[in-house]
Parts: structure tokens; C-alpha cells; sequence
């Protein structure tokens, strides 16, 4: 046990086989992995193009290629430089300031279009009730439609003008929100959809569809909420694990740095801290899927 701890402990010894086994998997993987670098880099982009253009904000697709570029290999090469001579430590946190930068952006963004159509359905109930009480009044769904865009905020006035300037366009009310429901893929804004679409065609009791959709909105509202006051605990406990390890780091290296600079200095402490930050990864993914309970 001993004379293979020295082994990994001999950097001679250990830099030539890591090197060795780097070599062996880049000539049998290459095309894979510059496949996956490709989409990872690329599908990023689209992706945050893609929920921008659903929120209506207009971007320029080589102003988003550049901030990318600069989140991701930008901030990697300011890692790798900062912790130079020490090359091994600069790839290892370059690696993780890298892929974090193509990762977090798409998050952001994906998080913005979440609170945005939460919000529009969270507006439908005070909308419904205006749509409800204008076909009870004899306008029209179009007509209801401009009643709502005229007293509520955006996002519900922005995405109905939107339907509304379909439809003045030529589209049929039934394409116009079905696209409605595309931009927004909530269960909520597929039963208004839906309904409409449906009560335009058979005939039906309108107002009386839109009260049942509001009370179904509002029950659900509900039991989201108390699901995240039920969670609530669970979420605090996985932010707080997962910055025990780097609160223990930032102690040690102001009351001791001697102890804690072989985790930086070593190949062996480099191989530990990889293998923290990864376990840190994987165990706040973990707890985030449990305490995530759609309703």
C-alpha cells in the first residue's frame, strides 16, 4: 500500500501515465468530443437565442457568439494564467471555468424565461376574468383580448398584442394560439388554448370555461406554494452542504495555509480537489431532483 502511494505521489511517475492515458482517449474519442465541444458551444447559443426570441428580446447573434466566447474560453485562459507556474491546476480549473461558462448563461436565461411565464400564467387569472366578463357583455374573444391588453402589465399584454397582431395579419385565432401556447408550454395556457379552440367550433359556455380555468389556476398556485414551503428546508440544506467544502478551504488558507497548500501544490491534492468539486456537482444535482416536485 505504501509503494503505491508513492507512486501516486511521485509526479514523475503520475504526470507520464495521466498524460498517457489523456493521449490513448483523445486519438480514440477525438471526433466524438470535438462533436460534443461543438454542440456544447453552439447548442448553447441557440438555445439562449432561442428563449430571447420567446421573450421578445431582440439580439444580435454575433454579439451572443462573442459574450459566449468570452464567458467560457475567455475566463479559462484568466484561470490558467492565474494559477501559473502551477500548469496542472491552472488546465483543471480552466477545464471547470470553461464548461461552466458555456452551462451557466443557458441557465440564466432559461431561469428569466421561467419567472416570465410563470408570470403570464399567474396574470391569467385576473385576465380570464376580464375575457369572461367581456363575452358575457357580448364582445368577442378578439375584442375581450384587447380588453386585457389595455389594463394588465406584461407579459400577458405582450404575448396577447402578439395574437392579436396574427390575426390581424390573416391568422386564423386557432393558429395564433396555438403558437401562443408554443411560446408558453404551461399546462394552464394549454387548457385556455384548448378551450377556445375548441368552444369556437362546438359552441359552448365561455365565461363559464374561463371561471373553471381560474379556479384551476389558483388551486394549483397553491399547492406550488406550500410544495416550496415544504422544500424549502431541503433547498437551504443542499446550498448549505455544497459550500461547506470551499467555507472549509477559505478558513484553512487564512488560519493555516501551510496545511491546505498541498491540495494546490501536489498532483495528488489536485486529483482530491477534482474529485470534491465533482462529488459537490453530482450531490447538489442529487438534491435538487428530489426536492424539484412538479405539479
Amino acid at each position: 500500500m505504501q509503494k503505491l502511494m508513492a507512486i501516486f505521489t511521485n509526479e514523475w511517475i503520475l504526470i507520464p501515465l495521466v498524460s498517457i492515458c489523456v493521449m490513448i482517449v483523445v486519438y480514440q474519442w477525438s471526433d466524438q468530443v470535438i462533436a460534443k465541444l461543438r454542440q456544447k458551444s453552439l447548442g448553447s447559443r441557440e438555445e439562449i437565442i432561442r428563449l430571447l426570441d420567446l421573450m421578445f428580446v431582440e439580439v444580435d447573434q454575433q454579439k451572443i457568439t462573442i459574450i459566449l466566447l468570452l464567458l467560457s474560453f475567455g475566463v479559462g485562459f484568466i484561470v490558467f494564467f492565474l494559477f501559473l507556474p502551477n500548469v496542472l491546476a491552472g488546465f483543471i480549473f480552466a477545464a471547470f471555468a470553461t464548461v461552466a461558462g458555456w452551462i451557466v448563461p443557458v441557465l440564466v436565461v432559461k431561469i428569466l424565461w421561467e419567472k416570465r411565464s410563470s408570470k403570464f400564467v399567474a396574470q391569467m387569472v385576473d385576465g380570464l376574468t376580464i375575457m369572461g366578463n367581456g363575452i358575457n357583455s357580448g364582445l368577442t374573444v378578439t375584442q375581450s383580448m384587447e380588453r386585457v391588453v389595455e389594463n394588465l402589465d406584461n407579459p400577458i399584454s405582450q404575448e396577447f398584442r402578439m395574437v392579436l397582431s396574427q390575426i390581424s395579419l390573416g391568422r386564423s385565432v386557432e393558429d395564433a394560439l396555438i403558437e401562443l401556447d408554443q411560446r408558453i408550454p404551461k399546462p394552464d395556457v394549454q387548457m385556455f388554448v384548448t378551450a377556445i379552440n375548441i368552444l369556437k367550433e362546438t359552441g359552448g359556455n365561455l365565461p363559464e370555461t374561463f371561471a373553471t380555468i381560474v379556479v384551476t389556476i389558483r388551486e394549483r398556485q397553491k399547492i406550488e406554494k406550500k410544495i416550496e414551503a415544504m422544500t424549502a428546508q431541503g433547498v437551504m440544506q443542499g446550498i448549505i452542504i455544497s459550500m461547506v467544502p470551499f467555507i472549509l478551504i477559505i478558513v484553512f488558507l487564512v488560519a493555516d495555509p501551510g496545511f491546505i497548500r498541498p491540495m494546490f501544490d501536489t498532483t495528488l491534492g489536485l486529483v482530491f480537489l477534482v474529485i470534491m468539486l465533482g462529488l459537490v456537482v453530482i450531490g447538489g444535482v442529487a438534491i435538487r431532483k428530489i426536492v424539484t416536485i412538479k405539479v
